[in-house]
C-alpha cells in the first residue's frame, strides 16, 4: 500500500513498512533529548545499523526537545540517521514538539545535502501522541518545506501499521499539491 502527493519534481510518499529498508538518503529516528536508542523506531534502527549509531548520536547530546542531529547510518543501507527529539525524559510529547522535530529534521537534511528522507510517525509510540494528529502536524510540515526546498525532493512517511498507514495517506490525499 501507497500513498503518494505529486508537484514537480518534489513528492511526498507514504508505505506501510520498515523504516530501516527505505531507499530513501537519510531516516528520521524518533529520539529522547538524550539520544539513547531504546525501543520502537529506534531499537529497530539500532538492531539493523550496530551500536555505532547510538554512540554518535550520544556523543552530540542532550539537545533540546525539538532539535534533531545527524550522523552515519552504520550498518544500515541509508547514509544518514537523523535523531529527532521529540520528547524529552519524562516520554511525553505534544503537537509543538512534534512540528519542531519534524521541521528541524527537514532543515537538516537540506544542510548535509541528501535528496530523500523517510519519516516514522513522530510521538505516536512511546510519547502516546494520536496518530491523527502527527499525521496532520507532519504531512502539512513536509509540503510547506519542499515548496521552498533546494535538495529536498523527496519526503517518505514509512508506517509499521495499516492504521498509521490510513491516518497519513488520508491526510496526504487532502493535499491538493506538495
Amino acid at each position: 500500500m501507497t500513498g503518494s502527493r505529486f508537484s514537480g519534481d518534489k513528492m511526498i510518499t507514504c508505505v506501510v513498512g520498515d523504516i530501516t529498508d527505505s531507499t530513501a538518503e537519510a531516516i528520521v529516528n524518533a529520539a529522547n533529548n538524550h539520544l539513547w536508542m531504546g525501543s520502537g523506531v529506534a531499537g529497530a534502527i539500532k538492531r539493523r545499523g550496530g551500536d555505532r549509531i547510538e554512540r554518535e548520536a550520544m556523543a552530540l547530546g542532550p539537545i533540546p526537545v525539538g532539535e534533531a542531529v545527524a550522523t552515519s547510518a552504520g550498518n544500515l543501507p541509508q547514509k544518514h540517521v537523523i535523531h529527532a527529539a521529540v520528547m524529552g525524559q519524562d516520554l511525553l510529547t505534544d503537537s509543538g514538539k512534534i512540528e519542531a522535530a519534524t521541521r528541524n529534521s527537514l532543515r537538516l537534511a537540506e544542510d548535509i545535502g541528501v535528496k530523500s528522507i523517510a519519516f516514522p510517525a513522530l510521538g505516536t509510540g512511546v510519547g502516546g501522541f494520536p496518530i491523527e494528529l502527527a499525521a496532520q502536524i507532519m504531512i502539512r510540515v513536509a509540503r510547506d518545506f519542499l515548496r521552498d526546498s533546494k535538495s529536498v525532493a523527496r519526503v517518505e512517511f514509512i508506517l509499521f501499521d495499516n492504521d498509521s498507514f490510513e491516518s497519513f495517506k488520508s491526510e496526504l490525499d487532502k493535499s491538493r499539491e506538495v
